[in-house]
């Protein structure tokens, strides 16, 4: 799995101590880069991650910071460029799901929503890509229930999926004239500990995934990983699905 095709490149994933964010960061360091990576509470977790990397030769640092608190966001962006001297891969991989009938959501969930899932990821690309450079990549984690609703109680969740998509297509044209490219992942139901690939709402997922079956972590840190890579040097502005022929 270890390619070094990102040897000497430095990441910096969001909200990489548990599920997807775990497995990105695990992929970045197998490919060669150093990797910083943020936690909201799960400071065990992402300590043993942090000891896991060294044990194994790498390079990593663990960052508390909350979506909901965009400066400890670029703050965390900008001890990472302190620590490593330069940053060449942000992931943006933390998010929340808030799932209720729409007449039930507050304007605090709203503001929430709204604050977790697009402002903190804007903030984090505002505080890395003035300093990023031609090569340099920033992928953001989506959904695919951007494009796709197939449940009742998602529309503050697909909103803001959405908007994170149509702010991709705007960065990727700000960032290209510094060979900087920006891109998407829209993920469908992937197997984590949020989201199990056995229960009564897998059930239900599973009979309209063409594959008949969850995606896993290891999926979407190798799309993360391509992405990262010279060979995706012509693509950005785009939305990738990943979903197992999802709702298709």
């Amino acid at each position: 799995m270890n390619s070094n095709k990102l040897q000497g490149k430095t990441a910096f994933v969001t909200g990489g101590s548990r599920g997807i964010g775990t497995s990105i960061v695990r992929r970045l360091v197998q490919e060669g880069a150093a990797v910083a990576f943020t936690y909201a509470n799960s400071v065990e977790k992402a300590n043993e991650l942090v000891k896991e990397i060294q044990a194994a030769g790498g390079r990593a640092l663990a960052l508390q910071a909350k979506g909901e608190d965009i400066a400890s966001v670029k703050s965390a962006v900008g001890e990472t460029i302190n620590e490593f001297g330069h940053l060449n891969i942000l992931v943006n991989n933390a998010g929340i799901l808030d799932v209720k009938p729409y007449d039930q959501f507050t304007m605090e969930d709203f503001d929430r929503t709204v604050t977790v899932n697009i402002k903190a990821v804007f903030a984090a690309i505002q505080a890395a890509g003035p300093q990023m450079r031609h090569g340099d990549r920033i992928i953001n984690i989506g959904s695919v229930n951007a494009d796709v609703t197939g449940f009742p109680g998602m529309s503050l969740y697909s909103m803001s999926k959405a908007a994170v998509a149509a702010m991709t297509r705007g960065l990727a044209r700000d960032l290209a004239p510094q060979g900087v490219t920006v891109n998407n992942i829209q993920p469908g139901p992937v197997d984590t500990d949020m989201n199990p690939a056995e229960g009564e709402m897998a059930a239900i997922l599973k009979n309209v995934i063409a594959l008949g079956r969850y995606g896993t972590v290891n999926d979407i840190a190798s799309l993360v990983a391509f992405l990262s890579s010279p060979e995706a040097g012509y693509i950005t502005g785009a939305s990738l699905d990943i979903n197992g022929g999802f709702m298709i």
